[in-house]
């Protein structure tokens, strides 16, 4: 998290940071092992060299280390820092794989707890919320706005295979549970991430480590308008970090402002937005389905 601090400051660029706060179980992917998908994005990422030999263990052959607890002063440091900061999950794994299928209880307990800890550790309430692989469930879109939450990034916009968005309306909406309209704003990513990206072959060239900033920033040339851009701290932060320096420069060549989630926020709350159904489906480069916007009524 650090790098990413020392980066974005260095560009003058602003952006939010959600955080895991709970027990870090990142070997418990590897059970993912069998879902379609799985191997080929394990083998274009190098999942090992990003992650370390060692987090791949945690969860599995070694315990796995509490997060909110170890590292509360790095997480302290990003608020410091001048960025806003918010809630990811509590255990990133158990929910990512857990949360689609799992009751309204299970759900509001493991909000709660992620909630709870963060208040800890910051000092105030926390105020939003990034899901973990994109994953949610009707129970934890309601719990937004039982705890007041007045936006969120929970899902994605629909892309096709060279990431671009298939339907140009996507963007900041809210999401219907049945007749009721929920009043917390969802700000969807509508970008890919370089891991959904490296090593597939686009428009008959494979993207690598050399030209993949070049093909996001040809979609961002291409369809000027409000982005989303998820990054993970792990990648973008560490191995990948000259690559966001030339996403960051090149947004800033095409214009784009480097907001955080409270600032689009903020632009957008006053216009009159669609109203969209909770919907499931899969996106190129990403195993398994998650959340993607809908379609609007």
């Amino acid at each position: 998290m650090g790098n990413l601090v020392r980066i974005l400051t260095a560009h003058q660029a602003n952006a939010t940071f959600l955080f895991s706060l709970g027990p870090d179980h990142t070997g418990w992917a590897l059970r993912r092992a069998l879902r379609p998908g799985f191997f080929s994005k394990v083998s274009r990422t190098s999942v090992v060299e990003h992650y370390g030999l060692k987090t791949l263990m945690y969860g599995t052959l070694l315990p796995g280390p509490d997060i909110g607890q170890r590292c509360a002063p790095e997480l302290r440091a990003v608020r410091d820092a001048g960025f806003e900061c918010g809630i990811h999950t509590w255990d990133h794994t158990l929910w990512q794989d857990n949360v689609a299928r799992r009751n309204t209880a299970w759900t509001i307990k493991m909000m709660r707890k992620a909630a709870a800890r963060y208040t800890q550790i910051f000092g105030a309430a926390p105020h939003t919320h990034g899901a973990a692989g994109w994953q949610m469930n009707v129970s934890a879109f309601v719990e937004h706005d039982e705890v007041g939450y007045r936006y969120a990034s929970d899902g994605r916009a629909m892309l096709d295979e060279r990431g671009a968005m298939v339907t140009a309306s996507n963007g900041p909406h809210r999401v219907r549970n049945g007749n009721t309209i929920l009043q917390c704003v969802q700000l969807p990513t509508t970008l890919p991430t370089l891991d959904e990206l490296l090593g597939c072959e686009i428009d008959g060239k494979m993207l690598t480590t050399e030209n993949i900033a070049e093909h996001i920033l040809s979609l961002t040339a291409e369809n000027r308008r409000d982005h989303v851009y998820t990054l993970h701290a792990e990648l973008e932060g560490q191995k990948l970090a000259p690559i966001f320096e030339q996403l960051l420069k090149g947004w800033q060549a095409q214009g784009y402002q480097l907001a955080s989630m409270a600032e689009y926020y903020d632009k957008i709350k006053e216009l009159d937005l669609p109203v969209c159904p909770i919907t499931w489906d899969e996106l190129p480069g990403r195993s398994g389905r998650l959340i993607v916007q809908g379609k609007a009524a």
